[in-house]
């Protein structure tokens, strides 16, 4: 399906980061922290023809900004993202904090742990690293780690609150998450068994939102491009919605094109469609 017409041309590029412009590294929940050159010629190619670059994320906004500056997008100017599912939108550089959405995540997280009480929990301390209730697999999260107790990490409003159970997949959490229903919050399950709970009504497409009114711009002059079950919304939201070409059969579904895979630099692929 095609939503956009012939002549248009965005003015807004939307990226996701791991999956899009990261490679998955085989077998883990990680990352491969390198920019590909096709991919980074394409974007720059973007901003030169003056569109507005922002990344949106699931990541932290301390894990953000390390990929901003390998895709050397500040050009002396202040740019925009949109960090932890929406809930946390910012500008860099420097780091700072726009809009941050919290809610009460104290009894969503006590159900899922009803069910998976090995499962680890994990709440961003910003410009640090993470809370959490265990050591989470190497790699998985940036910046330090401080173990503290489950009802510590969500006696407080929170912006997001992340479960991970490596003896779990993540068919178990998709399951789990359409059982419980979770009242009270929103939720996103990843590649592996990990969950993000998030905010009622908050997700990558709101943030943007808030990002493209301060731009002057609009949903039909955006283009996304996604690979994972938090890119829906916004994959919805925007004018013309790609899909990675190893996302699953859920995001491909509601996606207006499918580029190659982030091995084959799909990011690179889409863009020069108009740049």
């Amino acid at each position: 399906m095609d939503r956009v017409d012939e002549g248009w041309r965005p003015k807004l590029v939307v990226l996701d980061i791991d999956g899009t412009l990261l490679q998955w590294i085989e077998g883990s929940g990680q990352t491969l922290e390198e920019i590909s050159p096709a991919v980074r010629e394409a974007v720059h190619r973007a901003m030169d023809a003056g569109a507005h670059v922002v990344l949106a994320s699931g990541r932290s906004m301390h894990g953000m900004t390390r990929v901003i500056d390998l895709l050397g997008l500040h050009r002396g100017e202040r740019l925009w993202g949109v960090a932890s599912n929406g809930a946390v939108v910012f500008r860099y550089p420097p780091a700072e904090v726009v809009f941050e959405e919290t809610f009460d995540a104290s009894e969503a997280v006590r159900e899922v742990l009803a069910e998976h009480p090995t499962a680890l929990v994990a709440v961003e301390e910003r410009g640090i690293g993470y809370r959490v209730t265990g050591e989470f697999p190497i790699g998985e999260l940036s910046g330090e780690m401080t173990v503290t107790t489950v009802d510590e990490l969500v006696g407080e409003p929170v912006s997001r609150v992340i479960i991970r159970d490596p003896s779990a997949t993540p068919e178990d959490f998709v399951a789990l998450g359409r059982r419980l229903g979770l009242h009270g919050t929103d939720y996103v399950v990843g590649w592996t068994a990990w969950m993000d709970l998030s905010p009622i009504g908050v997700s990558k497409a709101s943030g943007l939102a808030r990002v493209a009114a301060d731009l002057g711009v609009g949903a039909h002059d955006a283009l996304a491009i996604g690979d994972g079950r938090n890119d829906l919304e916004m994959l919805r939201w925007v004018a013309r919605g790609v899909a990675m070409g190893q996302a699953i059969d859920e995001v491909r579904a509601v996606a207006d094109d499918v580029t190659a895979t982030v091995e084959q630099d799909g990011v690179a692929v889409e863009l020069a469609r108009w740049f």
